[in-house]
């Protein structure tokens, strides 16, 4: 029986006792509260599942006002409008005070904001358990979020988790599935033991750098699936498109070290799928405006959040040329946001390129 089995069962059992009971034999409500920081839907969403499972949660915000209105209304209206924070959740506003309390540390701040954040207290961070929530990348250095928090924090233990998991549905107890991802596997099992519940399954994977780089890729492909739905795209390109997408990030993803295993999994084909199809995904939704005709920027005021893709298509088509990977979508949609064309003149161009083979990992020496 595998680990994640065991977790499950035993988490099922658990939820069915009276007395909710850690791993260690000790009343979870009783040990070191866990750290979540950022005060967005998924932190939220995150919080509230670690909460359900009986570990006590500091949720940490940078705006005392937000902490304040969530403490005392029990809702986050501006990104979960409707879904009740659990009582375990503590809304707080001092990340000192968090971060001297907490071992286990789930990092859900905007890719922009992560570093500030966090390196004026890096000595706090020594031996801490960070998992990286955010999926996207640094623009400046091209470097993923759990490679800044090495970068600030050297002797702190490094995880990511990425999956297809919106922030509503988890919060709303959708039955979902994600992975968490490092070489320290007792991290991997840490994870596990605090999120792995009746609705919420948690897989493990040693490949970070493949399901981070999963996670963060895809957004820039769901922004192309919105254009094409509010363009009234058929059934047949959407599915292309996903497809092709899939492909493009996976090739890039092995050029840089990642497996290319990795993306058949729940962080990439997995959440690709559900971030190009559904309408509650922000980067979907920032694609789905700019094919209504809005520009760029009202499409981001209208979403009111952070939309990652849009970042990290940026620093995407820069790397790509600069390591002559072949990504016709990222440059293609690079070209409708910043350089006036538009989706029906990039998918002409795309089905006029020069035929390729359909998976770049499948030897084709058969055709010869």
């Amino acid at each position: 029986m595998n680990l994640a089995l065991v977790v499950h069962v035993a988490l099922r059992i658990m939820h069915k006792s009276p007395l909710f009971i850690g791993f260690n034999g000790l009343d979870m409500t009783e040990q070191q509260p866990v750290a979540v920081l950022g005060g967005g839907s998924f932190g939220t969403a995150v919080a509230n599942l670690l909460a359900e499972n009986g570990v006590g949660v500091r949720q940490w915000m940078r705006d005392p006002e937000q902490a304040e209105a969530m403490r005392n209304n029990r809702e986050n209206p501006r990104y979960l409008k409707g879904v009740k924070i659990h009582p375990a959740v503590e809304p707080v506003n001092d990340l000192l005070a968090t971060l001297h309390a907490c071992e286990l540390i789930f990092v859900a701040l905007p890719s922009s904001a992560l570093r500030s954040v966090l390196a004026p207290h890096a000595e706090l961070l020594r031996g801490k358990l960070l998992v990286s929530l955010t999926k996207g990348i640094e623009a400046q250095s091209f470097k993923l979020m759990s490679q800044i928090l090495e970068e600030i924090a050297p002797d702190a233990r490094i995880g990511v988790l990425s999956g297809p998991n919106l922030a509503r549905e988890v919060a709303e107890h959708a039955l979902t599935a994600t992975v968490v991802a490092s070489e320290d596997e007792q991290l991997c099992q840490r994870v596990q033991e605090v999120l792995h519940g009746r609705t919420f399954r948690v897989y493990a994977s040693s490949d970070r750098f493949g399901v981070e780089l999963g996670g963060a890729l895809k957004n820039v492909y769901a922004i192309i699936a919105g254009m094409a739905v509010a363009l009234g795209m058929g059934e047949n390109t959407k599915s292309m498109l996903i497809t092709r997408a899939l492909a493009e990030m996976t090739r890039f993803a092995v050029s840089q070290g990642a497996n290319p295993m990795t993306f058949l999994g729940l962080a990439g084909v997995g959440d690709l799928i559900v971030t190009c199809s559904s309408p509650k995904s922000r980067n979907y939704q920032v694609g789905h405006a700019l094919g209504q005709g809005l520009s760029l920027e009202e499409a981001v005021n209208r979403l009111g959040e952070v939309a990652e893709g849009v970042n990290t298509l940026k620093v995407l088509k820069v790397k790509a040329q600069e390591l002559g990977v072949y990504m016709p979508l990222v440059a293609g949609l690079h070209a409708i946001l910043f350089e006036g064309r538009t989706l029906n003149q990039v998918i002409e161009l795309l089905m006029r390129a020069e035929p390729k083979t359909d998976v770049d990992f499948i030897s084709t020496s058969g055709f010869n």
